[in-house]
């Protein structure tokens, strides 16, 4: 199916159209049709099954692009588009102001009358409006002279509740929502290719000393000096108190206010741009909560009504209330902020029997912008099919990681329970993507097919070999560099950027941080109790915190001084053996940046580990060139001239050492790049 738009005989070869799809090509489409018609008509279809009214509020209004679709599949939909396009415009939910006020507009199913409060600065209330009823549980009123800056919360008949679709809570989720203007925001127009993303993943809070937008803009020259091309942030939307990962935001459309201010959000994502950083923004809709959502006192049909899971009631996605809700909320970030990229944490979490599920109309939205985005996914499902069923651009793939802290560590507890860590194992993982250990819908472990099987390729994969969730879910929140010498580090370090997956580093590792990255939360007094007793009760199991005492030692995520332990020591670079490690980084960067065979994307028939005695051979080719990696991760020096398949490396052309690589022989703890 053809994908440009014609006049007459003659192909627009400069249309806006022509190019974005020129554009989707660059950002590895694997989907063979036009992903927007694709999408759009899925959505139609799935819909018009489902008894879906039309919506304009909804991200999906497929009146205006009936025209573009194939004719064959314009003529399923007609009936389902045909009442859209004499449909009035509907303004979204929430508030949209103007030059002479704002209309608000609600939907409720719990409430017969619904009003908006005002309020003065210090959250002191000034006046309540009423807003008419429309039928169908919505509600819109208009306030003349109530503009940009108010601060206001509806009313539910007679409780105060604040707009679970704010843009803006500056006094925390509980209080009152600021008005704010809307508006769209470019995203990097000549992103990467897929196979040139380098991830520096950061959590705002604790990557600077006042953990702010503004702060964390201070320090984007040195990851883009450094050679990153993108950076991941931990989710901003709105979470009780005054600290957290993030990953129990209840206001999806609010900027965590303690970060700054949605402006300064949108200042942050333009001054990377300006760097050549994409940014990858981790978003969260498997759960709203566990505690400060508002969204079941507007209606219950956001949510399942099955029994909580202790991080809050289950969102239904089979029904337009939360599909609208996730489906806006992810359109939002990319057009308003100018985000590059979601990260869906905990995809495998999204239940939902729809015929079009939530995730593939995510997706297919970001496929079908103007300047298509990329979709990642945290899915612990290793199924590649389903992945490609879902347009996932890439997915975090956690084998490599585990098997090489188990190799490194020894470590088997937890999560490294089922990894033997040994060099055949790691050479495995390389060779196949993972080892498919995954969990299936009804979270049993199951082992899966390799992606290189099922077509998804190399680069689709994220390794790491620490994230602030490894790091995070371990007792004291330690690094991998509080277990391991500096030596082995590096050595790890090499491999991760020499491999054709899209590697990732959480903040800090590029020169050894000392700061540990604990879990740390604010929440109230009852749920705090409980979050604290099942951090602990969580290591019960583990050799080391068999006993109590030693459980009690694991620092309190309640506690502020655990937050306060996780800010990066900036001033440590300039120490060794941080130093040292930065350097290592810095020409590792550069080398992948820059290396023709290590830059492109490689095919799964272009790369090969070995296992040779205690050496781990890794070798990338590209037409008649290949880079071959050394690996000797023991304490003894390695002669290669005894082993016949590595005779000849000494005639090699050597990109890059760590530890010694001289007359044949690797040191204990080193490392060797070389050209052929």
């Amino acid at each position: 199916m053809r994908t440009e738009r014609r006049v007459g005989n003659v192909r627009n070869a400069s249309s806006p159209y022509v190019k974005a799809n020129r554009r989707r090509r660059r950002f590895g489409r694997h989907i063979a049709c036009n992903t927007r018609d694709c999408a759009d008509f899925d959505v139609a279809r799935s819909r018009a099954a489902r008894g879906f009214r039309s919506s304009d509020h909804d991200s999906h209004n497929l009146a205006p692009r009936a025209a573009r679709f194939p004719s064959s599949a314009r003529d399923r939909v007609v009936r389902v588009v045909a009442a859209r396009v004499t449909a009035q415009p509907k303004l979204g939910l929430g508030v949209h102001p103007d030059e002479g006020g704002t209309t608000f507009v609600v939907w409720t199913t719990n409430a017969r009358q619904v009003g908006v409060r005002l309020f003065d600065e210090q959250g002191n209330p000034l006046r309540t409006e009423r807003l008419d009823a429309r039928g169908d549980g919505r509600f819109e009123g208009r306030l003349e002279g109530v503009s940009v800056g108010a601060l206001y919360k509806f009313v539910l008949d007679d409780e105060e509740v604040p707009d679970p679709y704010a843009r803006w809570l500056p006094l925390g989720v509980h209080g009152p929502a600021r008005i704010t203007k809307r508006g769209r925001a470019e995203p990097l127009l000549d992103a990467p290719l897929p196979s040139g993303w380098v991830v520096y993943e950061l959590h705002i809070g604790t990557f600077t000393p006042q953990g702010t937008y503004r702060a964390a803009e201070d320090r984007l020259d040195h990851i883009a000096d450094l050679g990153f091309t993108a950076i991941e942030l931990l989710p901003v939307a709105a979470f009780p108190g005054a600290r957290g990962w993030g990953y129990d935001g209840v206001a999806p459309f609010a900027p965590y206010a303690g970060y700054g201010s949605p402006d300064e959000l949108r200042a942050f994502v333009r001054a990377a741009h300006r760097r050549g950083l994409a940014v990858i923004l981790d978003v969260v809709y498997d759960h709203f909560g566990p505690a400060g959502s508002y969204l079941t006192k507007f209606a219950s049909e956001y949510f399942t009504g099955e029994p909580e899971t202790g991080r809050g009631p289950v969102p239904d996605f089979t029904r337009e209330p939360m599909r609208r809700l996730v489906l806006d909320n992810a359109r939002y970030w990319l057009d308003e902020f100018g985000f590059d990229a979601l990260r869906i944490e905990s995809a495998h979490a999204m239940r939902d029997p729809s015929q079009l599920h939530v995730l593939r109309a995510i997706t297919g939205m970001a496929h079908s912008l103007e300047v298509p985005r990329r979709v990642f996914f945290h899915d612990e499902r290793s199924d590649p099919d389903e992945l490609k069923a879902l347009g996932a651009d890439g997915v975090w793939a956690s084998d490599f990681q585990r098997q090489l802290h188990v190799l490194l560590t020894q470590d088997h507890d937890g999560d490294y329970a089922n990894y033997e860590g040994t060099l055949a194992a790691i050479a495995e993982t390389v060779n196949e993507g993972w080892i498919g250990t995954g969990i299936s819908q009804q979270g049993e472990r199951s082992r899966r097919a390799s992606p290189r099987a099922r077509g998804l390729t190399p680069e689709s994969l994220v390794y790491c070999l620490q994230n602030h969730e490894d790091v995070g879910n371990r007792a004291f929140g330690t690094r991998l560099t509080a277990d391991v010498d500096i030596d082995a580090f590096c050595v790890a370090s090499a491999f991760l950027l020499f491999l054709p997956a899209t590697p990732l580093v959480f903040m800090g590792q590029e020169w050894a941080a000392s700061s540990p990255f604990p879990l740390f939360s604010d929440h109230d007094a009852e749920f705090g109790d409980a979050v604290r007793t099942g951090r602990r009760e969580k290591f019960q199991s583990f050799a080391t915190f068999a006993e109590a005492r030693m459980r009690d030692r694991i620092p309190d995520p309640q506690a502020r001084s655990t937050f306060e332990s996780a800010r990066l020591h900036w001033e440590e670079r300039w120490r060794e053996p941080h130093t040292r490690v930065l350097g290592t980084y810095r020409a590792l960067l550069q080398l992948r940046a820059h290396d023709p065979v290590l830059s492109a994307a490689c095919a799964w028939a272009d790369l090969r580990a070995t296992v040779h005695g205690d050496v781990l051979e890794v070798v990338r080719a590209r037409s008649r060139f290949k880079r071959r990696l050394l690996l000797n991760f023991g304490g003894e020096e390695i002669d290669l001239r005894a082993l016949p398949s590595l005779s000849s490396v000494e005639q090699s052309l050597v990109l890059f050492t760590r530890g010694r690589f001289q007359s044949g022989h690797l040191g204990a703890r080193a490392v060797a790049i070389l050209a052929e």
